[in-house]
């Protein structure tokens, strides 16, 4: 228990899918949890809850916040008001909320709305989760950085001349959020003259993952998507 007798809210990282890249506190902490709450793009079922599903106890409480498809930020940003308040309701009625997040909370993770709206009443606590960019690397078996190389980390959805421009100027690449945004990123990165040295990796850690050169990768690609690019030789040889 919390503040005045509040509930506490945690922010549980869930990693990128694999239900077995859970924590031990991630997965001890769902199983016990009365109530829980998670984003869910609106009219499907939710990714977050589908990778905790088994650590779900069957009489627990479940807040779902319905997250527009939509690239205009007021519908999702109310659809987190909404579900704020509902969580904080259970709060201040004494019980602590488990969050579920994918991959990282504090990682491009949906769970940073919430905490901006209510870690300034509630004592929350955010749990790590394996973030993509780990399991990206891991899947594809490509080292991203050694010795004092420096990882730029780039959302897809930026503009091709910035996108250019970041590359340039970095010594190792991850860029996420592909998606619909592919064919873009494959002209830059071509244009650089660095598909080469470029990797494709869909949905990692699950059933359905896709890992290849870029070069090879599929003319469309899912939001959980990502291209892993080094520069020069492999420095860990």
């Amino acid at each position: 228990m919390a503040r005045n007798g509040a509930g506490k809210l945690w922010g549980v990282g869930l990693g990128p899918g694999d239900p077995d890249l859970m924590t031990l506190r991630a997965h001890r902490l769902i199983s016990r949890a009365e109530v829980l709450a998670y984003p869910a793009l609106a009219g499907a079922a939710s990714f977050a809850r589908s990778i905790a599903a088994d650590a779900i106890a069957p009489e627990a409480r479940e807040i779902v916040m319905d997250v527009p498809m939509t690239t205009a930020r007021d519908p999702a940003q109310a659809a987190y008001d909404r579900g704020a308040t509902e969580i904080a309701a259970t709060l201040e009625a004494g019980q602590d909320v488990v969050c579920l997040c994918e991959g990282d909370p504090f990682f491009y993770g949906s769970f940073m709305y919430l905490f901006a709206r209510l870690s300034d009443r509630f004592e929350v606590e955010v749990v790590p989760g394996v973030t993509s960019i780990a399991a990206c690397a891991a899947r594809a078996g490509r080292p991203l950085v050694a010795r004092n190389e420096r990882l730029t980390v780039l959302p897809g959805p930026l503009p091709e001349d910035e996108l250019r421009f970041r590359i340039e100027g970095a010594e190792a690449v991850a860029i996420m959020k592909v998606g619909r945004h592919l064919p873009k990123i494959r002209g830059v990165i071509d244009r650089l003259g660095l598909t080469d040295r470029a990797v494709y990796v869909e949905r990692a850690s699950l059933p359905d993952e896709v890992v290849c050169p870029l070069a090879d990768a599929p003319e469309k690609a899912p939001y959980f998507s990502m291209i892993l690019l080094t520069k020069g030789a492999d420095p860990w040889l």
